[in-house]
């Protein structure tokens, strides 16, 4: 049997990856920086950069404090996207009331929806109704 992948854990994956790779980044940056003293590099003697001793202690500390930060952010990223809900799949609705078919039962729309999600409904009349249904009485 075929396993179905869900548009979520896509979106969760993708998302975790990119936070992977701007922690690698910014963790590459801090060794680069230490190893190749690029201020220096860059602005010489132009802006009064000194050249700086390699202090690989001090890199460590840095990487260190990144790799805690990642893992707070990642576990962080992790409990919101597993709050956010998504409406997903494969529903059938009923051509004339508009209910939802969950199992054996037919549920109104608005009653599915806001069981699977954030969502408040709110009810209103679009133009079109407003004048099919109550078109004399506006017209007076």
């Amino acid at each position: 049997m075929k396993k179905k992948i869900s548009y979520k854990n896509i979106v969760k994956k993708r998302i975790i990856v990119y936070e992977i790779f701007g922690f690698g980044i910014i963790i590459g940056e801090i060794w680069l920086n230490e190893i190749f003293d690029l201020p220096y590099r860059f602005f010489g003697t132009m802006f009064g950069v000194e050249k700086s001793p390699v202090n690989f202690m001090e890199s460590a500390l840095e990487t260190t404090f990144m790799l805690l930060l990642f893992i707070i952010i990642i576990f962080f990223t992790q409990r919101c996207l597993e709050r956010i809900k998504l409406l997903e799949g494969f529903l059938q609705v009923c051509t004339f009331c508009k209910k939802i078919r969950v199992g054996n039962q037919w549920i109104p729309i608005d009653t599915y929806i806001q069981a699977h999600s954030e969502t408040t409904f709110s009810h209103g009349l679009c133009p079109e109704c407003m004048e099919k249904h109550y078109g004399e009485a506006i017209k007076t």
